[in-house]
């Protein structure tokens, strides 16, 4: 039997590939997908070998997940309880679908993951799975093994020489990607415990944040960032370049309580500079470039499209009409966008596009050569008939 493991070189991973090895007496080959969590990879794959793997695949997926799965999701402003933005929820149908090419490549028996048994992850990993191989064999050790918390894990790495670098003293779990980094668990787990600080990463604590606001130019076309203050960069290169000036700025951090898909209500904090900074920029230039009717039926349509992200339906044929439409309402949504970070927020201050809809002669409160006031009583009128009937009627209610 040989199996795939989603490996990381973290404490479940590790402990993993040594207890499916023992478990399963099989051949256990490690994937390793590097989307942008800005750790040395290098010593991965001996660490996997060391640990039983026969070998690893290390793989940079760092633009693919830009270019391919966060920037169309952007596309759609794709905020899930109107206050997380995905971050990991989009790297999984990524990481997820190498494993499967990986395994069809290796004529593997099946797939490994680490994701709890109390989480999403798991799903993700599993529909995305399931979506690509309908037949493939999924072993989630987290709900097979006796093991009921980290720091039994810690126990079993210590007995086996397996090195870790969580430990009783900090238990909480990190999972950092190119679009954020999340932090669960330990010290979390009380909901009136407030961040510490210290463990924060790709956000400055407000208190030591930029004493002067800085404004950022972004440029899109069709609704894709290309370039930053002017310069073209790829897309994974232009999420670094934001989640640097917006960890300066502190922008991006939030701490919520979200309701999991399993049915559990967990809390979180997650640190997203680059992609708190293009969900308002993005907005602003919508603003001026999108139709009312198509923006609003788009924005009818976001809680849904962030639920199929959230709870792992990339790759549903439902998402993916919808990603169609969503592209389609995107079309003109070029131009540029100024923001100004400061403290921790980011505000729009600007936006231009060849293809705006804003026509400063119709908007202005001067002259009436392009709008017509008096036009507005017959418009007021028509709208209230139905407001009128139903006062003249006896369903009046005042």
């Amino acid at each position: 039997m040989k199996v795939i493991v989603a490996y990381s070189g973290g404490l479940d991973t590790s402990v993993i590939v040594k207890w499916i090895k023992e478990t399963y007496q099989a051949e256990v080959v490690g994937f390793c997908a590097d989307v942008g969590q800005a750790e040395e990879l290098d010593g991965v794959e001996a660490k996997a070998i060391a640990t039983g793997a026969s070998k690893c695949y290390v793989e940079d997926l760092t633009e693919e997940f830009a270019r391919d799965f966060i920037f169309p999701m952007m596309q759609a402003n794709a905020i899930y309880e109107n206050n997380y933005l995905l971050g990991t929820s989009i790297a999984r149908p990524l990481i997820a679908k190498r494993l499967i090419e990986i395994a069809r490549a290796e004529h593997a028996d099946a797939i490994c993951h680490g994701a709890t048994g109390k989480g999403n992850d798991q799903v993700r990993f599993e529909l995305t799975a399931y979506a690509m191989e309908p037949n493939i064999k999924i072993i989630a050790p987290w709900r097979e093994w006796k093991f009921t918390g980290r720091m039994d894990l810690v126990e079993y790495a210590r007995k086996n020489g397996i090195p870790v670098s969580t430990t009783a003293k900090k238990p909480y779990s990190m999972d950092r990607n190119l679009l954020h980094i999340s932090f669960e668990g330990g010290v979390l787990e009380d909901p009136w415990n407030e961040f510490p600080e210290e463990i924060a990463v790709m956000t400055e604590p407000l208190a030591k944040a930029a004493n002067e606001p800085e404004d950022v130019i972004v440029e899109f076309e069709k609704g894709i960032p290309k370039k930053v203050n002017g310069e073209a960069l790829s897309p994974a290169n232009l999420m670094r370049k934001l989640n640097e000036l917006g960890k300066k700025h502190a922008v991006g951090r939030v701490d919520i309580v979200e309701n999991r898909y399993v049915g559990m209500k967990s809390r979180g904090v997650y640190e997203t500079p680059a992609g708190t900074i293009l969900y308002f920029a993005h907005r602003g230039l919508e603003e001026i470039t999108m139709d009312r009717e198509v923006m609003h039926l788009r924005d009818s349509l976001i809680p849904k499209y962030a639920d199929m992200i959230y709870n792992g339906f990339w790759y549903a044929p439902e998402r993916e009409m919808l990603q169609a439409a969503i592209t389609e309402s995107q079309k003109f949504v070029t131009g540029e966008v100024r923001v100004k970070l400061f403290k921790g927020a980011c505000h729009v201050t600007g936006r231009r596009s060849p293809y705006s809809l804003y026509d400063s002669d119709i908007a202005s409160f001067e002259g009436l050569e392009a709008y017509d006031h008096k036009d507005a009583a017959g418009f007021i009128k028509l709208n209230a008939l139905r407001l009128r009937v139903r006062a003249n009627s006896k369903q009046r209610v005042y």
